[in-house]
């Protein structure tokens, strides 16, 4: 019995290693934003929409972000000057689906995009967004951490009345997670 008793705990500490471990996370992607037919109801914002593809320490990956980006521009300090526009991001999450198929969810802890017009041919932005990870599906069910997600947006062409309509995307995710089962493959596609 005592050592039955043994083995019980060797496997519970083992288990318990595979979800513990913190990883850090470093993934390069790139995509496209537009606007999005998804409301989050944040009053006096418009929607967003990213779709993503990319790489990284967890392996390949796919992302969609949905986010609540307001209409009124503020003040920042790092974001300043005749050509900028600074907006706060209000709200938002996605979900990001790895090749074994797990899922993994984020919720929009903050965010901000500052637009550089003088940025030719048709303007530059710099969106900065820090995600909360709240779990998911597969080797993720058990993950939290967060990321700091930084990208640069330009515009691709223009709707009838001359706005950016559609943008091309490329950026980074950086952070820590925890709770990553290893027993799916964690790391596939380097």
């Amino acid at each position: 019995m005592k050592h039955v008793a043994t083995v019980v705990v060797l496997l519970h500490l083992g288990a318990a290693g595979v979800y513990a471990q913190q990883t850090s996370v470093k993934m390069n992607l790139s995509g496209t934003s537009a606007p999005s037919t998804v409301n989050l109801l944040q009053p006096d914002s418009h929607n967003d929409e990213d779709s993503f593809a990319g790489t990284g320490t967890l392996g390949s990956f796919t992302v969609r972000h949905i986010r609540a980006i307001s209409n009124t521009p503020t003040t920042s300090s790092t974001c300043s000057g005749p050509n900028q526009l600074y907006f706060q991001e209000l709200a938002g999450g996605g979900v990001f689906r790895f090749q074994d198929n797990s899922l993994l969810y984020v919720t929009l802890i903050q965010g901000s995009d500052c637009i550089d017009f003088a940025v030719p041919p048709l303007g530059e932005a710099h969106c900065t967004m820090s995600l909360q990870i709240t779990g998911g599906t597969g080797r993720f069910k058990n993950a939290s951490g967060n990321l700091l997600f930084t990208e640069t947006v330009l515009p691709t062409f223009l709707d009838a009345s001359n706005n950016p309509a559609f943008f091309a995307a490329s950026g980074q995710y950086t952070g820590t997670v925890s709770g990553v089962s290893k027993e799916h493959g964690q790391n596939e596609g380097q």
